[in-house]
């Protein structure tokens, strides 16, 4: 048995593309890199009336947007097609039902026109309010379809003004439909509760939140976000687990996402040769505030109930992402020449013990990674069950009886030497 930890950070690749049914694409395999459709990315401006403030090297924050804008569409590749949707640009009142509302498409999602692109901006002047939440879901409509990267960039200089829709909330209800969806979140001269809200918001997609001062360093991180949308990415399968072995799915080798929720336990089932060896791993995410103390478990069992190996982990609250993983290494039939050797077929059990902090919703579920990987097995098959020790045994033993000697000789060593002080 083999125990993982991987970090945050790591998962939030952890974390992106989340749940939802979604079939397996005809002729994909789970995990392979996609780059049918064109890579996409939206960019999400604030330009309600506190981007006005003259505090970013000596301008105000929305002429520092501009700037940055009109540096990043020069740069963007080819290859993406980019939008850009504002929030707060048209109304200047005080009706807070009509504020929350002001969000529109400034240039739409597509091959991108640098000049027509560059003048749309040009136009944009400080204005109204801060319907993050509301933004956030039109601008993952203008990203629907196709199989491409898609990602969002929100660039905001405070926190949202049209609760109760939480744009937290939001962003996980995004990621549950599974639709590969990223956002990565900058807050312009952040304070400590704009921070808490976009960090929230991108960890619930697997993006990232950065905190911006100056020019310069907007232009350089939109830029490094752009970019990235069109590297291949390794696209995570949405599957839905059971809540038995009987009825989970079939899982091949892969990346897979899908959502447990509290108290709750995911099945899926894995067919494995003899002379094929099982690794699993998995990762489960608090994407809202979880109390301390809690453990993540992958089994791997029997069709008919018995425990094979199993991997587990605890954490006391240090981190947002725990992590375990198995091997299982099926033996060669000793008739192996005696027609085509039947599959078995090995349960994977996952479960956690994170339970929400109070006034905290339950659904969508906490989001939830898991890796396969069926490959050929080592020559012995004991060797990796044997404690995750594989042929190191001997070398254990070596250890252990130099331990032992290494003991009686401190003793006696010891034990001469308080005799001869006690002789002197």
């Amino acid at each position: 048995m083999i125990i993982r930890k991987r970090l945050a950070a790591g998962v939030g690749a952890l974390l992106a593309a989340l749940t939802a049914g979604l079939a397996f694409p005809a002729g994909a395999v789970a995990g392979e890199p996609t780059g049918e459709d064109a890579p996409k990315v939206n960019l999400v401006l604030d330009v309600s009336g506190s981007m006005r403030a003259r505090d970013i090297d000596g301008g105000s924050r929305m002429a520092a947007a501009k700037q940055a804008f009109n540096e990043v569409l020069d740069a963007t590749p080819e290859e993406v097609e980019l939008g850009i949707r504002t929030l707060g640009a048209d109304y200047a009142g005080d009706d807070r039902r009509t504020g929350c509302k002001d969000t529109a498409q400034l240039y739409p999602v597509g091959p991108l026109d640098r000049t027509e692109a560059k003048a749309a901006v040009a136009t944009l002047a400080p204005t109204g309010w801060t319907p993050i939440g509301p933004a956030l879901l039109k601008a993952a409509d203008d990203l629907d379809g196709g199989s491409g990267s898609k990602r969002i960039v929100l660039i905001s200089d405070g926190e949202d003004t049209c609760a109760p829709l939480d744009p937290c909330e939001v962003a996980r209800e995004i990621a549950a439909k599974g639709i590969g969806l990223t956002i990565d979140t900058l807050g312009l001269v952040p304070n400590a509760k704009m921070r808490q809200q976009l960090s929230c918001i991108a960890e619930a997609t697997g993006g990232t939140y950065t905190s911006v001062e100056h020019t310069d360093e907007l232009t350089d991180r939109v830029n490094q976000l752009v970019g990235r949308a069109a590297e291949p990415v390794v696209t995570p399968v949405a599957t839905v687990g059971a809540d038995t072995c009987a009825k989970a799915p079939v899982l091949k080798s892969g990346l897979y996402t899908d959502r447990e929720e509290f108290g709750q336990q995911r099945w899926y089932r894995v067919d494995v040769l003899p002379g094929q060896e099982l690794r699993a791993s998995v990762s489960v995410a608090a994407d809202r505030a979880v109390a301390p103390s809690y453990g993540v478990m992958l089994r791997a069992v029997t069709v008919h109930g018995r425990e094979i190996v199993r991997g587990e982990a605890a954490d006391n609250g240090r981190t947002d992402v725990i992590s375990t993983g198995l091997r299982y290494p099926k033996a060669e039939r000793e008739d192996a020449d005696a027609g085509k050797p039947a599959a078995e077929t090995v349960c994977l059990q996952v479960a956690h013990s994170f339970s929400a902090a109070s006034g905290v919703k339950t659904t969508p579920g906490l989001p939830l990674e898991l890796t396969v990987d069926v490959v050929d097995g080592p020559d012995r098959a004991d060797d990796v069950a044997s404690f995750g020790l594989g042929r190191g045994w001997w070398l254990l033993g070596v250890l252990v009886l130099a331990g032992f000697l290494g003991g009686l000789v401190w003793g006696w060593l010891s034990r001469w030497r308080v005799a001869v002080w006690r002789t002197n």
